[in-house]
């Protein structure tokens, strides 16, 4: 596991381009509201790539400039950062994809609402840190936030699913979001303060 831990980021630049190829060649033309279900995956995976690899040092920033540790691997280590993002975007973004194909459309809505609040969330640290750039800004601004507002706008003015749906994705993504900065403040930064205590 600790070869996972220290390399999964290293795939998402290959998984973007290869689903990219893939839905442009078997999904765009045949189902494009699926396209576009489906092409938040390769997008969050550059939005990942940005964070980890290149120019990388997410987990840094969030560490000592958000948290307040003088450690760049602590408390958010190569391990909580594979099981928060390897699950949710390797394993529940592709699954409401095909869930969203042969179930019902609605199911996959949330992933874009989820890319787009994480998108947000990079902008929103970026003026509170004094313009401090962050891993995954750059994505944020060029890819999630761009497409997340156009499939958004697609789904909603050619009524691919009800507005309760829209909701319901909605809700579901800002709860993601949520939960994720829940544990970031209320879990790992008192670990910081636990480590600092005089024994």
């Amino acid at each position: 596991m600790k070869w996972l831990y220290n390399n999964w980021s290293k795939a998402t630049i290959f998984l973007a381009i290869y689903m990219l190829i893939l839905l442009l060649m078997y999904v765009k033309n045949e189902n494009y509201a699926l396209f576009l279900l489906w092409l938040q995956a390769p997008v969050y995976y550059l939005h990942q790539f940005e964070e980890y690899i290149l120019p990388g040092g997410f987990s840094s920033f969030f560490n000592k400039i958000v948290l307040g540790s003088d450690q760049d691997e602590f408390p958010l280590t190569k391990k909580s950062s594979f099981w928060i993002n390897v699950p949710l975007t390797f394993i529940a973004f592709p699954l409401s994809a095909i869930l969203s194909q042969y179930v019902d459309m609605s199911i996959g809505i949330w992933a874009v609402y989820f890319s787009l609040c994480n998108a947000i969330s990079h902008i929103a640290m970026f003026f509170i840190f004094r313009f401090k750039y962050n891993p995954g800004l750059i994505m944020s601004l060029l890819l999630n936030i761009p497409i997340g507002i156009y499939t958004v706008y697609y789904f909603a003015t050619n009524h691919i699913i009800s507005t309760p749906a829209q909701i319901t994705g909605l809700t579901v993504g800002i709860a993601g979001q949520l939960l994720l900065m829940l544990w970031g403040f209320k879990i790992l930064k008192p670990q910081i303060k636990e480590l600092r205590q005089p024994y």
